[in-house]
């Protein structure tokens, strides 16, 4: 396991503060048109999933390429690619300090070097893939519409109704693009979002983490079994 470390001057911290989760920083879907054995082949193609390996340990997720597959599909881009290694979660943003008017509770996390991000994807929002920001939740972070990737993530800690479309988080109304859940190690994810940041609570230094939990990787998984969709190894 590679040392946890606070990342060097050169990755400039300043920059993932721009990438806001909601407030500040912003389908396709594949009909089941058949039934039976048929059916069953076209659902399983429908999800993926994924361990983001990380310095506390692992954080298993469930994609959802039906609803959301250009969100779902960029991500495991980043996944294959090998780029999340060298990675961290870096940011929380939780009632206590959160400047804004309507609060919420996630961390964020990606890539802390933005050159080897990806080129940006179209938003897929919530009134279009029928997903919705609940306790768990994996969503692109961005800033206006259109402008994020899965370079930047963030996962939801309790429901945030506020992150869906309509809601009150995002002056442009739009929310942010659910893509998939976590199936394991939320209380990995919920110690993140408790972790002393670098600044005082209220500005956007107080929701930077004072020591970044490092990506270790991520990588591919597979079913375990068909009766039960939240068993990964």
């Amino acid at each position: 396991m590679r040392e946890n470390r606070t990342p060097s001057p050169s990755v400039r911290p300043a920059q993932w503060s721009r990438r806001r989760v909601m407030s500040g920083l912003t389908a396709l879907g594949i009909a089941l048109v058949s039934s039976g054995s048929d059916a069953a082949e076209v659902r399983k193609e429908r999800v993926s999933r994924a361990v983001i390996d990380t310095a506390l340990g692992p954080i298993g997720v469930l994609l959802d390429l039906g609803r959301a597959p250009i969100s779902a599909g960029d991500f495991l881009k980043y996944v294959d690619r090998g780029l999340y290694a060298g990675g961290a979660f870096y940011r929380t943003v939780r009632p206590d300090d959160d400047p804004k008017l309507i609060k919420i509770d996630v961390v964020q996390g990606g890539l802390t070097d933005e050159s080897k991000f990806l080129d940006p994807i179209a938003h897929e929002p919530t009134n279009r893939t029928g997903l919705r920001h609940r306790d768990g939740t994996i969503s692109i972070a961005r800033d206006g519409v259109g402008t994020g990737s899965a370079g930047a993530f963030f996962i939801c800690i309790g429901d945030q109704p506020e992150l869906d479309f309509g809601g009150r988080r995002d002056p442009d109304g739009q929310g942010f693009a659910a893509f998939g859940h976590v199936t394991k190690g939320m209380g990995l994810v919920r110690e993140m979002g408790l972790l002393k940041t670098r600044g005082p609570l209220g500005s956007s230094e107080g929701e930077l983490i004072a020591s970044p939990i490092r990506i270790l990787g991520a990588r591919r998984v597979c079913f375990v079994s068909t009766s039960d969709p939240k068993e990964i190894r």
